[in-house]
């Protein structure tokens, strides 16, 4: 999907950059080209336009461009921005705005540890590491994040119940904050955030064991919590039941969060933190495991037809519920609120998790293609929040069959 330029300098151009002057009235016309209900946003100027549902049907916007900058013009349906429907405005002469090719800390859904296969309990040592360090939240665009271990979501911890465990906090000299952990694991005050308030340079400990089996979230419980959590401070420990979990061909960590910028979504360069969103819950980015495309262009999940999938999935918020989603899927066996013990859920299509929360979905991927991981909070696409499953493997026209058109945004 795309806007195509029409007349003059702009005829044939795909999404092209509109130059006008700060004082112009400035008018748009937008002709649906492909029988798609399409529409034209540019939040800057408060600008949107109604609905063109019909091909060769017209729509106008008309507004005065009152200051200088580049500024985002796309289709605000759900999913056509993520398509590709967006452009820029730019009024006047602006600095240019360099992209930034900052460091993936994005966490590949495959970095996890498989099954334990022991069948008592142990004397565990679990190490974190609090590493502040500035990386990609976007194609050009950089951000510091607040990391366990460097990357976002921190690593995936894999215990049994009834183990003992020691948990260990490394807060480097080289950072600025205090930063802590709270395992949602723990039977204890805080989930040990009393015991690991750590201050740059120093490690902290404590001990726990493992009474409850289930999937949990850990994150960072320093004030102002919140921040160290958008800032990607969250991860997963699973504490396998004693029997532990059947076998399947492929196991994925997946979390998702939410990031509050100071400067708008698709801003290239460093961005910076804000408390105002956060505190208003209004986040620029919705992101998988660390950043835009993360799951799509970065760290795809990948499989065989045939094969069993299992998704360890959490939300580290810190604010939102995800109603998560594989297009194209129906999840055979949902253990709700990540509960290993109680009989799973089946034949579940979107399955609810609340910030701090977790569940494991498990399902046979019968057809080959790309599957969209989402939120079926749908707008939150616009927002970065997608994965991809590319699943590879002979057709199966008895399950599945047909000719792809044009306009799908999967």
């Amino acid at each position: 999907m795309a806007f195509l330029g029409v007349g003059d300098a702009l005829d044939g151009q795909v999404n092209p950059d509109l130059q006008v002057n700060p004082g112009d009235i400035v008018e748009i016309i937008l002709e649906n080209g492909d029988n798609i209900v399409h529409n034209l946003a540019i939040p800057d100027f408060s600008v949107q336009s109604p609905d063109v549902q019909q091909q060769d049907t017209q729509t106008t916007v008309k507004f005065k461009v009152d200051q200088e900058g580049v500024f985002a013009y796309f289709c605000a349906i759900a999913g056509h921005r993520a398509a590709g429907m967006e452009g820029k405005l730019i009024v006047g002469n602006p600095p240019e705005i360099v992209g930034i090719q900052a460091q993936d800390l994005s966490r590949s859904p495959d970095d996890l540890p498989g099954p334990l296969n022991r069948s008592v309990p142990e004397n565990v040592r679990l190490d974190l590491e609090a590493v502040e360090v500035e990386g990609r939240l976007a194609d050009g665009a950089a951000y510091t994040f607040w990391t366990y271990g460097g990357k976002v979501p921190g690593p995936f911890l894999r215990i049994r119940v009834g183990d003992t465990v020691e948990v260990h906090l490394k807060n480097p000299a080289t950072n600025t904050m205090m930063h802590s952990v709270d395992f949602h694991a723990v039977t204890g005050p805080g989930g040990g955030a009393v015991f690991t308030q750590s201050k740059p340079g120093e490690e902290t400990m404590f001990t726990f064991k493992a009474l409850n089996p289930g999937l949990f979230v850990y994150h960072c419980a320093t004030p102002m919590i919140p921040h160290h959590i958008s800032n990607g401070m969250y991860g997963l420990i699973l504490v396998e039941p004693e029997a532990g979990l059947p076998v399947v061909e492929r196991e994925f960590y997946v979390m998702q969060g939410e990031i509050y910028t100071q400067e708008p979504f698709g801003t290239k360069g460093r961005l910076t933190f804000s408390e105002e969103k956060l505190l208003n819950e209004r986040p620029e980015y919705f992101i998988f495991n660390g950043s835009v495309g993360a799951l799509t262009d970065l760290h795809p999940l990948t499989a065989q037809v045939g094969e069993t999938v299992r998704i360890y999935y959490g939300v580290g918020g810190p604010n939102f519920t995800s109603a998560f989603h594989v297009i194209g899927e129906i999840f055979d066996r949902v253990f709700d609120q990540a509960s290993l013990t109680a009989p799973p859920l089946t034949d579940v299509q979107t399955t609810l998790v609340p910030p701090g929360g977790a569940t494991v979905v498990e399902f046979k991927v019968d057809v080959p293609g790309r599957y969209i991981l989402v939120d079926h909070a749908l707008s939150r696409l616009q927002r970065g929040l997608a994965g991809f499953l590319i699943v590879e493997g002979p057709d199966q026209p008895e399950i599945f069959n047909g000719t792809p058109t044009d306009g799908s945004g999967h």
